[in-house]
């Protein structure tokens, strides 16, 4: 049985999603919380729809787990009670779904969406909010910024932007990216992709927001996507600002066709 896990987390605490034998991950507290239910010999198979970096938070992370049929039948009843008792409190699975074996959480999806908050206050960030809300010291311009981000729509090669992997592409296709004010007043950047690499979303913020504050011309990161490697003048924005809300999905009919086209567009 593969079954879809919806999972939330305060990143602050984590290095980050994948699992690191000597560091606290969000997969490392899960597996563990999950083989105490399971037993230290089923094989999950733990695949996640896109590894957040440490500090970066989730409210939105999908990943799939496979559980043999008569164990599933044993569990259902109680493991998402049962996994709320042995999870830690910054990290939670919200939803456990039934799903087609075709469904991959990482290359069945069709999107990830990312939101990044910015507090321009002279104070800073709310203090409840501090963990998920970066202080700016300079005032932001949201038509600035929404300038910056219309030239980044579309299909680019993001080099100057992204932490280049051997073999790895760095083109993507950017669906949305916007700036607003949050009801709180604080602005808010929506990023949403097909896929992105290492430290884009961070890199993309980092550039925008030199532009925001008056420091660049709003023209100057579209300039950038003629780089093919990147760029020493893009500063990463710190991580603790970046909050993963949602992963789309097609119709369960197309979980496959969606699994291969990606596979062949990311794997060497």
């Amino acid at each position: 049985m593969r079954l879809r896990l919806d999972v939330s987390y305060d990143g602050t605490d984590f290095s980050g999603w994948a699992v690191q034998p000597t560091r606290r991950t969000v997969a490392g507290v899960l597996l563990e919380a999950l083989t105490r239910l399971t037993g230290p010999d089923a094989e999950l198979g733990l695949t996640v729809a896109g590894r957040t970096d440490a500090g970066v938070h989730a409210s939105g992370q999908v990943c799939h787990i496979e559980l043999a049929d008569d164990l599933w039948e044993t569990l259902q009843p109680s493991l998402l009670r049962r996994l709320a008792a042995l999870m830690p409190p910054d990290a939670r699975v919200k939803a456990i779904t039934p799903v087609p074996g075709t469904f991959d959480a990482r290359f069945s999806a069709t999107f990830r969406r990312y939101e990044y908050r910015v507090a321009d206050t002279g104070y800073g960030p709310e203090p409840l909010r501090r963990h998920d809300t970066l202080g700016w010291v300079r005032p932001l311009d949201l038509d600035r910024l929404n300038a910056a981000a219309e030239g980044l729509v579309g299909l680019h090669d993001f080099a100057a932007f992204c932490k280049r992997k051997e073999h790895a592409t760095t083109v993507r296709a950017i669906t949305r990216l916007d700036w607003r004010r949050a009801p709180d007043g604080v602005a808010l950047a929506t990023v949403q992709a097909d896929a992105f690499c290492q430290a884009m979303v961070r890199s993309l913020v980092g550039a925008m927001l030199t532009v925001g504050d008056g420091r660049r011309d709003p023209a100057w990161p579209a300039k950038l996507l003629t780089m093919r490697e990147r760029s020493s003048e893009v500063t990463v924005a710190p991580a603790h600002g970046l909050t993963l809300v949602e992963v789309g999905y097609p119709a369960e009919s197309e979980y496959a066709q969606r699994a291969d086209a990606t596979r062949r567009l990311r794997v060497p």
